[in-house]
């Protein structure tokens, strides 16, 4: 694993998640970011490494190997600050208290599956897209 790259951890199986991380690739232009589903054997290594309760949070986790972790809309943000012209709105957004931010991060990831579905498989990446996979 390269301890240069961000991970993201993501849920493999959600719709929503699956379309932000294909966003977040698009703009990723300094190839800061790999990506593995949280119900995959790495994610789960990585979650219960760093002692994260996988049972309150299971949508995105950001793991900056060596520095940090990130969960909730912390990880979000600093996500959003790494991506090609969402750097300064993702700065402002963390001045917003994280109680608060989280509560609308909560909401949402409480109802992603009821509004944009849910797929029985993880995500399998395009043979273009597979080197950012860590699995």
């Amino acid at each position: 694993m390269e301890n240069s790259k961000q991970i993201i951890l993501f849920d493999g199986v959600c719709n929503l998640c699956n379309g932000a991380v294909q966003f977040v690739i698009k703009r990723d232009t300094l190839d800061v970011f790999r990506y593995a589903p949280l119900q995959s054997e790495l994610g789960k290594k990585l979650i219960a490494e760093r002692n994260i309760d996988s049972d309150s949070i299971d949508s995105i986790i950001l793991i900056d190997p060596g520095v940090a972790y990130y969960i909730k809309s912390d990880a979000a943000l600093e996500i959003g600050k790494q991506l090609k012209g969402y750097k300064t709105l993702s700065s402002i957004l963390l001045w917003i208290p994280r109680s608060l931010r989280d509560i609308v991060y909560d909401f949402i990831a409480r109802n992603r599956y009821k509004w944009y579905g849910k797929k029985e498989h993880c995500m399998v990446p395009t043979p273009e897209l597979r080197a950012k996979f860590l699995e």
